[in-house]
């Protein structure tokens, strides 16, 4: 069975405009190659076949780097045209995914969670939307997210309102598509904001947690980091 999945690529990579200038976010070079290829090869593992790319900023620079395949994997885009939020995007992206049920990974983040697993996961739960968390040291940097003994998400907490161990957003999604028609938004919309943490207290989300290895390029400090932690995948 083909399997879709959507990567938001889209990200202008502001903070590392000093060290990555041109490009965008996920194409910023890690050991010679774009961080987006590490993605592929992730979820080529995984037996995913076709990825949406959500596109938007400079999107050129990563149509004419990979065209449409990057190994056994298919690619297609989404292109804005105007930037529509992280959940604008999704939605816009969900148009070319022929499955119901679709899986969708930030394109600045490296979180090797198993995927398997947590296609499993949100089977079995039988809800709209679930997420990978990752427990940290130290949550200040991302927000935390609070859960209950089954797995449902009680509580989105800001960045810096919440500090020490926790459990952070690890920018894995499994999406629904009834989740944008049973809660209708604007063409532009942030995914988290105006929808994830107004409809979790009525709307059954579910966090799976996973340990695996994580980090996310966007500030210049782990951007560096990952010249070296990558090499190993």
């Amino acid at each position: 069975m083909e399997r879709s999945v959507i990567i938001l690529a889209g990200g202008f990579g502001t903070r590392l405009q000093g060290v990555v200038k041109d490009l965008p976010k996920p194409m910023a070079p890690v050991n010679g190659k774009p961080f987006l290829t590490y993605l592929l090869d992730y979820l080529i593992d995984y037996g995913y076949s076709n990825a949406i790319l959500s596109v938007g900023y400079l999107h050129e620079k990563i149509q004419d780097f990979f065209g449409n395949s990057y190994k056994s994997i298919a690619i297609d885009y989404a292109v804005e045209t105007e930037p529509l939020g992280t959940g604008g995007a999704i939605a816009f992206a969900m148009q070319k995914c022929p499955d119901d049920d679709v899986l969708v990974l930030n394109g600045d983040t490296m979180f090797r969670a198993d995927l398997a697993a947590f296609e499993a996961f949100h089977r079995n739960k039988g809800g709209l939307f679930s997420m990978v968390l990752r427990q940290m040291p130290d949550v200040s940097r991302y927000g935390n997210v609070l859960t209950d003994s089954n797995d449902r998400i009680t509580l989105f907490a800001e960045k810096n309102t919440a500090t020490g161990e926790g459990f952070i957003n690890g920018g894995i999604y499994m999406i629904n598509k009834q989740l944008f028609t049973k809660h209708p938004m604007p063409q532009k919309f942030s995914f988290e904001k105006d929808l994830m943490e107004k409809v979790f207290d009525t709307e059954p989300l579910f966090g799976y947690k996973s340990d695996a290895y994580f980090i996310d390029i966007g500030i210049p400090e782990d951007y560096a980091r990952a010249q070296s932690e990558l090499a190993q995948f």
